[in-house]
């Protein structure tokens, strides 16, 4: 349960990371709606940080992106082939330092936590779309072709995924 909640927290951040909020609390708008020069008023990431903490400050947001999903729309969802037989379950999602979603983690084959496999796929692999009010993931691949993918496994002490040893 940690690790989900600590999953949909760190997605949400990085996903929301580059979207500024609309409103500048003050700050003055210049030509094509962009931030202002430098007329005395700042906008919150503009500010200095107080109490010691380093970074700028945090971007409040005041809407939401248009075309936005929730990570509990994919975070430990079933994933499908094309004629619809399971072939894996999403374990993770590896962003990139602008908070893009790189590479989705697929843990396939196994049964009752032994035996499974985690393999990486690209992001764009994975085609979402909703039935009967549900997400459902499809991906252009079989079971076996994810089975025979090279393995990652979770290294706790570097806290990243790593090349799994071969069997």
């Amino acid at each position: 349960m940690l690790k989900a909640m600590m999953f949909a927290a760190a997605l949400a951040t990085a996903g929301a990371g580059v979207v500024y909020a609309q409103s500048t609390m003050g700050t003055e708008r210049g030509a094509g709606g962009t931030m202002g020069g430098r007329s005395g008023s700042q906008t919150l990431g503009q500010r200095e940080s107080t109490g010691g903490m380093a970074g700028p400050a945090v971007q409040i947001m005041t809407t939401l992106p248009t075309h936005a999903t929730a990570v509990s729309n994919w975070y430990d969802r079933n994933v499908y082939d094309q004629q619809e037989n399971k072939i894996g379950e999403i374990k993770d999602m590896l962003l990139d330092r602008e908070g893009r979603v790189q590479a989705v983690i697929i843990s396939v084959g196994g049964f009752l936590g032994m035996g499974e496999k985690d393999v990486a796929v690209a992001f764009d692999a994975v085609q979402p779309s909703q039935r009967e009010n549900r997400w459902w993931l499809t991906m252009n691949a079989t079971k076996d072709q994810l089975r025979t993918a090279p393995g990652f496994r979770f290294d706790r002490s570097k806290q990243a995924w790593t090349v799994a040893a071969r069997d």
